[in-house]
């Protein structure tokens, strides 16, 4: 899509939300919460930020003054008017962002190719991504990468998830030539990724997300907690299908309820505990005021479930016990 027709989408989606002209009082708040000041940043153009990334989040939908404003609050603030400093080439907030990122984003690189993160590897990826961030062109025609961080995740979960797209763009551009040297007549190369080799070091695990552990403990907790606030029968249900392995005709007959009932059942159940487990980690893991309070962003919850389903089964056997009372209580109906 090209950039005129980009505009005419933010146009068309700004004009949906409205202007911020009508919440000047919670603009105002977030403005003095942000910290935009040190930066030199002025309140038109963080009020910009606020409005574009309201944009984005609310789309060709027509939202009302308070999701608006309960949106707004939700957003990383700081982090926001930090990157709109530097979208605007403010020298203060540019040193301030290489300073204190650069570092993580090593870290970063480092986790996404699985080797050190002062290795040249690591480096050249995370140091590749400075200049778009600065932004390419002068004056009118500078485009700096920092317009499109929104402020929903903080800087560096959006910085972690740039870099991962960047390292899959290469790899994806590595088998692309990979093709094209084929179609030639010659012999291709063996469409490998990219990325560098697993590194470890007198048998230690190669390296990862650093986060990685702290996200899945928080994710299983989360978890444990909403499948323990589960109806008796939706809960029975899941045990039966996931921990017992039986069919939902088999299920049906135990639980005295059509097939068909047991599937759109189960669906329903999943669809539901999934939206709770997700409110519950964007709030920090609590559930009915269960959790430490501290809240993730949505890409911090994707990656929560993506780790969840890699590598980290779950024990529903464990956490889903057969419920004896709830067998009895079906077969005395069925009586």
């Amino acid at each position: 899509m090209n950039r005129t027709s980009d505009n005419e989408m933010d146009r068309t989606s700004r004009a949906r939300i409205g202007s911020l002209a009508r919440l000047q009082p919670l603009v105002d708040q977030l403005f003095a919460a942000s910290g935009a000041t040190s930066w030199g940043l002025p309140r038109d153009l963080f009020a910009a930020a606020l409005e574009r990334s309201a944009s984005k989040r609310f789309g060709q939908e027509s939202p009302g003054v308070s999701q608006i404003e309960e949106y707004l609050s939700t957003l990383h603030l700081q982090d926001l008017a930090l990157a709109c400093a530097c979208a605007e080439a403010r020298p203060d907030a540019w040193d301030h962002f290489v300073t204190t990122f650069r570092a993580y984003m090593r870290s970063a690189a480092g986790a996404i190719l699985r080797c050190p993160p002062d290795s040249p590897a690591a480096c050249e990826l995370a140091d590749s991504l400075f200049a778009d961030l600065y932004g390419l062109g002068e004056g009118a025609n500078r485009r700096s990468l920092f317009r499109y961080f929104h402020g929903r995740s903080s800087l560096k979960t959006w910085l972690r998830a740039v870099l991962a797209q960047r390292h899959v763009d290469a790899i994806r551009a590595g088998r692309r030539f990979t093709d094209l040297d084929g179609a030639d007549g010659h012999a291709a190369l063996p469409a490998t990724p990219l990325a560098a080799p697993r590194i470890s070091s007198a048998g230690a695990e190669p390296l990862q997300d650093p986060h990685r552990t702290e996200l899945l403990t928080l994710f299983h907790r989360t978890l444990e907690v909403a499948l323990g606030l589960l109806e008796a029968r939706d809960k029975e249900r899941l045990r039966l299908y996931y921990a017992a392995q039986q069919t939902l005709a088999e299920i049906g007959r135990k639980l005295g309820e059509h097939e068909s009932s047991v599937s759109r059942n189960l669906e329903r159940t999943r669809r539901e505990l999934r939206q709770q487990v997700e409110q519950a980690l964007r709030k920090g893991g609590t559930v009915d005021g269960v959790g430490p309070g501290t809240g993730l962003s949505d890409a911090q919850i994707a990656l929560c479930f993506e780790y969840a389903a890699e590598d980290s089964p779950i024990d529903l056997d464990t956490l889903l016990p057969e419920s004896q009372a709830t067998v009895r209580k079906t077969e005395s109906k069925k009586l």
